[in-house]
């Protein structure tokens, strides 16, 4: 599917809620006969992920988010890839499909020159992070299944030292929406508490009544006091919570730093964090780092960022946004290089469209297929 296509046929000046489910047909499987011109195929459709509870966070309240799902071809195997697209990252569809329908992907015969697709996406625009971490799943998907083998076995991970993941939970104030929310945490060893929203410690007494689950927290920059982080962050300390994430605004870091050297718990970057250079910059104000495909590029320079955060002495968490089990289960490949797991976005929504990652016991647990792991539904 070309732009010129895509934007004739899917009406993108209009609503994404409109957008009509993407439908994957049996024909699409990595093992279909295709034309085989050793040349890498790529095309993409919209495809809006619906939440099974609004999302209420610090600066925002949503109960969908946009998304696009990429296929790249070669020689009739078939790698699947995801773009998802928070509103804080600045993409939407129509600027994803915009850059991906500037791609020429036909110029590549090898799969396996990730290196040089990623150098290639650089040069046709900057930015477009989720937009070209579609791509790079895709690729990983693709050379994996080449390879026979799944991703986390290609990098020589053990994928028994995957950590156990956390569930997300928000405030809601319809008392039995908040129940729902919390009965839905008890089958994780780590609950996920989204604050920042003028609600933080009713959410977390609210949880305490029925479970005393270790809890991480994560403020979404909603906290723009120091001293009110760090009297939070001494509060939450009493209360089983393991660290605390992007707890002001990015801006500020020196008084994140602040906080940090006063602060019992640690403090991870979110916000703060993108890309690779970002790594060293994030250990002036933070002691950890919250790894994200959207935000990375992808796998390629996921993996990256974790090495060079481990070689200067900082946590790593891998997290996701509400995403299909296809980049959820693309992240995972990672998680036995990490301290803390986030992977909880696909079970979030209420209509996946892969079957991929499990959570078993709280543990991830990754499939052993090849590639990023994932069949289609």
């Amino acid at each position: 599917m070309n732009r010129r296509n895509f934007l004739r046929t899917s009406a993108l000046g209009l609503a994404f809620a409109a957008a009509p489910a993407i439908s994957i047909s049996a024909a699409d499987s990595p093992t279909r006969q295709a034309t085989r011109n050793g040349r890498l195929n790529l095309t993409f459709e919209p495809y809006e992920l619906k939440l099974r509870h609004s999302f209420n966070l610090a600066r925002s309240q949503r109960t969908t988010t946009p998304g696009v799902q990429v296929r790249i071809e070669y020689d009739g195997i078939v790698g699947y890839g995801e773009a998802s697209m928070p509103p804080y990252l600045g993409e939407n569809v129509q600027s994803v499909c915009d850059f991906l329908g500037r791609l020429d992907m036909a110029q590549f015969t090898d799969p396996f020159r990730i290196e040089d697709i990623h150098a290639y996406m650089e040069s046709v625009a900057p930015d477009n992070r989720a937009a070209k971490a579609s791509v790079d799943i895709a690729l990983h998907d693709l050379t994996g299944k080449i390879m026979g083998q799944p991703w986390y076995k290609i990098w020589g991970l053990n994928p028994d030292r995957t950590p156990n993941t956390s569930y997300t939970i928000s405030y809601d104030a319809d008392p039995t929406e908040m129940r729902t929310k919390i009965e839905e945490t008890a089958p994780f060893k780590v609950v996920k508490v989204k604050m920042g929203v003028g609600h933080d410690k009713e959410t977390v007494e609210a949880l305490r009544k029925y479970s005393d689950v270790a809890i991480c927290v994560d403020a979404n920059q909603g906290w723009t006091d120091k001293q009110q982080a760090l009297d939070m962050c001494n509060w939450l300390a009493e209360r089983n919570c393991l660290f605390v994430e992007q707890p002001m605004p990015k801006e500020m870091i020196a008084e994140t730093a602040w906080v940090r050297e006063r602060s019992p718990l640690p403090l991870i970057a979110d916000e703060f964090l993108q890309r690779l250079p970002d790594v060293a910059r994030a250990a002036e104000a933070y002691d950890g780092i919250n790894i994200k495909l959207m935000k990375s590029t992808g796998m390629h320079e996921a993996h990256q960022m974790a090495i060079l955060a481990r070689a200067m002495g900082m946590k790593v968490m891998l997290g996701c946004m509400t995403e299909t089990s296809c980049a959820v289960t693309a992240a995972a490949q990672l998680s036995p290089m990490v301290d803390w797991a986030d992977l909880d976005g696909n079970l979030l929504i209420a209509n996946d469209i892969f079957d991929g990652i499990k959570i078993i016991d709280g543990k991830v647990t990754i499939p052993d297929r090849p590639g990023i792991g994932i069949e289609l539904i």
